[in-house]
């Protein structure tokens, strides 16, 4: 009985939480929420139904035939593929869908990691000052002052080729950690100047406990839209990356790296399915992130609405 009750009572704070019900009114958000959510899904299934070895294997001398158009479109019945097949004779259908695992997983990897590192640094700049936070931050705008892509591509070219995914994470995420260093600062300077910060450590708090109990906690807003916009830019950046031959290794299901090789092999033999699907997918799973962020970001700060609006 106790639990059912603490559950209704959870559930009628949610549904009188002003950030919800602004953002549940907002449609574009809603919109973007339902893409997230649906890509999600979609990521799920793939991982779950799909096996990475045999999507990035290539399937000439097979009966399967290379360059396929989708089965929807194709003369003979012989065509299947929903999506058709690339240059390989891989089911673009299935590795469009495996895509969206791997962009979801490498994309959560990357904004998780730069969120707790900018965190954590914007907030010790802040909270120490003198020169712990000259020291921090100076280091912040020296990142800052390339642009975004072309140092996380003299960062990749740094790793091993063989690290994959993980050498265009660890790359953005140096690249990403800056932002967020800077955004949190900003804020933590703001709640350093109310009263009850300087009563709570004349009461003897300790440093960790005034970070984390009472500073964190005041910049999550922040923090909650800077992660969500930034999520659909490490997707498209990752997807740059392996564009460019600097992430994803040949045969993985990455988005980026399937629409090389469809531009690569297609774009000028009017094959548009090679690079189509993977393009199309990855544009609205931006969207939907994209679309998510505005919303939260009205939500959590009406002022910056009417100031952009």
């Amino acid at each position: 009985m106790s639990t059912d009750t603490e559950t209704r009572g959870t559930l009628g704070r949610l549904r009188a939480s002003p950030f919800l019900a602004d953002l549940l009114t907002n449609r574009l958000a809603v919109v973007g929420l339902t893409i997230i959510l649906s890509m999600a899904a979609v990521a799920i299934y793939a991982r779950v139904t799909y096996d990475l070895g045999a999507l990035a294997s290539s399937q000439l001398g097979t009966e399967i035939a290379d360059r396929a158009p989708p089965g929807w479109i194709g003369p003979a019945p012989a065509n299947q593929q929903l999506f058709g097949t690339d240059a390989a004779a891989r089911d673009i259908y299935k590795r469009t869908l495996y895509g969206a695992w791997l962009a979801l997983k490498f994309g959560t990897i990357t904004v998780g990691t730069s969120t707790t590192v900018g965190v954590g640094l914007g907030i010790i700049a802040a909270y120490y000052g003198d020169v712990t936070d000259n020291v921090i931050m100076r280091t912040m705008d020296v990142l800052l002052a390339f642009p975004p892509l072309l140092l996380a591509l003299a960062l990749v070219a740094i790793f091993p080729r063989d690290l994959g995914l993980w050498r265009a994470v660890v790359a953005l995420v140096l690249v990403y950690t800056p932002r967020f260093a800077r955004v949190v600062r900003g804020a933590a300077l703001k709640v350093l100047e109310d009263e009850y910060v300087d009563a709570t450590v004349a009461l003897g708090a300790t440093d960790p406990r005034v970070l984390v109990r009472h500073i964190l906690p005041n910049t999550l807003a922040p923090i909650t839209v800077q992660s969500t916009l930034n999520f659909g830019l490490a997707i498209i950046d990752l997807a740059a990356l392996s564009f460019l031959g600097f992430g994803a290794q040949a045969g993985s299901p990455s988005w980026g790296l399937m629409l090389s090789r469809g531009v690569e092999n297609g774009l000028l033999t009017g094959e548009w399915w090679l690079s189509f699907f993977p393009g199309l997918f990855l544009a609205i799973t931006v969207l939907g992130f994209n679309l998510l962020g505005d919303g939260m970001r009205d939500a959590l700060d009406p002022r910056m609405r009417d100031a952009i609006d």
